[in-house]
């Protein structure tokens, strides 16, 4: 979801608005992707039947496209969307594909399927969907208080911080991938 290297879209997108709509903004962003992570961490697998896929091809998908947002952050090549006109920016570019871009969802799917796609016990799902409300959380903050932090970190920060969560979310989006390999090769 990379809450800090969404910061500077976050602000692009919202330069002209009033700190409360700013505020609002980031809201609305955020309730936007937990419904959609949501609708995919609970149905994502009768989804994915449904359209005849199965959660390695997903899990590939997703951590190709990881990989190349993490390149993005890494080399500091974020690009920045247009707004359209009459489009809420909250929720596209915000909140879904930054916040819920593919690869969280994928993220969110493979680890509601558990181990070998075998699923979660009750409580190991709860955990996964505490862990997205914080997650969350975290997003929510981060986009609200993004004027303060651009004023603290300034851009140098921002950039360097960008740049170390992109090498995390490279980590992830690798593991995503070989375990989709993985995974392909024992169903062969």
């Amino acid at each position: 979801m990379d809450p800090l290297g969404n910061v500077p879209v976050f602000l692009a997108l919202t330069a002209n608005e009033r700190r409360d709509r700013r505020r609002r903004t980031a809201l609305h962003a955020v309730a936007a992707a937990a419904l959609l992570i949501y609708v995919f961490a609970l149905f994502g697998t009768q989804i994915l039947a449904y359209l005849s896929i199965g959660l390695p091809a997903l899990q590939a998908g997703g951590g190709i496209l990881l990989f190349l947002i993490a390149l993005q952050m890494v080399s500091g090549d974020i690009l920045i969307p247009d707004e359209a006109e009459g489009v809420n920016v909250a929720i596209v570019p915000l909140g879904t594909p930054l916040v819920a871009g593919p690869g969280a969802i994928a993220t969110v799917m493979v680890f509601m399927a558990g181990e070998r796609g075998a699923g979660l016990t009750l409580s190991n799902q709860v955990t996964v969907l505490v862990a997205i409300a914080a997650a969350l959380a975290v997003v929510y903050l981060v986009l609200r208080y993004a004027s303060f932090l651009e004023s603290l970190l300034k851009d140098n920060g921002i950039h360097l911080i960008t740049r170390v969560f992109g090498m995390l979310l490279l980590a992830i989006a690798v593991q995503l991938v070989a375990d989709a390999v993985r995974a392909f090769v024992a169903g062969s």
